[in-house]
């Protein structure tokens, strides 16, 4: 019996390696995000020049303005996304695997890979996936047109309750470091 139990054991120890899967995936889609947002980069620094051209409107300026704004927007977005992928792989890796030797011998890393439980890994994904909420609700302001009153209502009661969200994310801090 010792035996049989001493084997279902190590199965099921080792059956925490399937999270590798997780890992991988989330690393390469990371490394796609960051790729995608790079492109991104590339294609709004090519185009301006187009903004700089003494032969364009200034009703064309303000529109090529407006959409470089938002393409800058969109690159922020994409580069947030692949940081929750990474923080994703890489605490999945250090709470089901093993602990990462060069992160823990790193000082830079100590404070934003360090992940201690599943519980510090939601709270760090949480405040990223806060960061690209805004970077949407940003995103949307852009284009946003305010036809009335209300609409403005609506606008400032948005800012408000970002605000609020970063306070409450950041007081959350404090009480886990006060612990």
């Amino acid at each position: 019996m010792k035996t049989l139990e001493r084997i279902f054991e190590s199965i099921l120890w080792n059956s925490r390696l399937i999270v590798l899967v997780a890992v991988v995936s989330s690393l390469l889609a990371a490394i796609a995000m960051f790729f995608l947002a790079s492109v991104d980069t590339w294609y709004l620094i090519s185009h301006l020049g187009d903004y700089v051209s003494s032969t364009l409107s200034p009703e064309g300026r303000g529109d090529l303005r407006a959409t470089l704004i938002t393409h800058v927007v969109e690159i922020i977005d994409g580069f947030l996304l692949a940081t929750v992928l990474l923080i994703f792989a890489l605490g999945l890796y250090e709470l089901f695997i093993s602990k990462i030797d060069e992160a823990e011998s790193s000082e830079s890393a100590i404070n934003v890979l360090m992940i201690n439980s599943l519980d510090d890994l939601k709270a760090r994904l949480a405040k990223v996936v806060l960061m690209i909420l805004i970077v949407k609700f940003f995103e949307h302001a852009l284009s946003m047109q305010f036809s009335t009153s209300l609409d403005m209502l609506y606008f400032a009661g948005g800012i408000a309750l970002i605000g609020l969200a970063l306070y409450l994310s950041h007081s959350g801090d404090k009480q886990a470091d006060s612990h």
